[in-house]
């Protein structure tokens, strides 16, 4: 008979099994969407302060998913975007199955920990914010984890992350220095981008028109949270935007 030690130990190995294992993939959820929405869970922001102070996680990310978003984004920042690891549990303990990308500056791997054990599915790794060895480095680590890595790039000078072969690259259409958003810059990057990538527009889209173009352009997934967040329903706004796109 196993002593309390030694189930323990054995209980301590599942559980480190069950972390590193593969999660919902984020990647494969974009290439069999119809839409490709990355619905965003988004409560604030450094630029234009609450967008949604009392939005919740155990209610928004599921309605989101009710409504047809093909995945989630779920900002964990606390402090310039009121966000929080819990969330994504709270997200989780509501019934969302969906891909979940932990949106954070992610900078060490300690944060990769505290994805992988919230329930997040992929991380965002942020080519502004770091050299391409320690974007390498978070990039294996994250692999390591069962975490995919959505790899976000703003400038034709960052597009050289892309060598690094992340599972999705994304363009951010928002200035981290300046906040100022231009979707034009998803068109401009695109066609410089490697053509087997799955490239994700990010910010600043809220025409359903703009995501027809943008698919035309390449692109397969579409990062939105504000557009949906400073709605009264969020999930219900998210439902009539995907109608739109499919023209119904």
């Amino acid at each position: 008979m196993q002593d309390i030690l030694q189930r323990i130990i054995a209980t301590k190995h599942q559980e480190l099994e069950q972390l590193c294992a593969k999660k919902t993939s984020l990647r494969e959820a974009l290439l069999q969407s119809e839409t490709g929405i990355i619905a965003e869970f988004k409560r604030r922001s450094p630029s234009k302060g609450w967008i949604k102070e009392d939005g919740r996680a155990d209610i928004i990310p599921l309605s989101y998913e009710q409504n047809g978003a093909a995945a989630l984004s779920i900002l964990t920042d606390e402090q310039y975007f009121g966000g929080s690891d819990d969330f994504i549990r709270q997200a989780r303990q509501s019934g969302v199955s969906l891909p979940i990308l932990y949106k954070n500056f992610v900078i060490c791997e300690a944060q990769l920990y505290a994805a992988a054990l919230c329930g997040a599915s992929a991380v965002l790794l942020i080519a502004a914010c770091l050299s391409k060895a320690q974007c390498k480095s978070l990039m294996d680590k994250a692999h390591a984890l069962g975490l995919e890595v959505l790899l976000e790039m703003h400038s034709e000078q960052e597009l050289e992350y892309a060598d690094l072969e992340p599972d999705l690259c994304g363009i951010n259409n928002r200035n981290l220095g300046s906040f100022v958003t231009d979707v034009e810059n998803s068109f401009r990057l695109a066609e410089l981008l490697p053509k087997d990538a799955v490239k994700v527009s990010e910010s600043g889209i809220s025409n359903p028109d703009t995501v027809k173009a943008l698919r035309q352009a390449g692109f397969r997934g579409f990062l939105i949270g504000e557009n949906f967040m400073k709605t009264p329903d969020p999930g219900s706004a998210l439902g009539t935007f995907i109608k739109e796109i499919k023209g119904k």
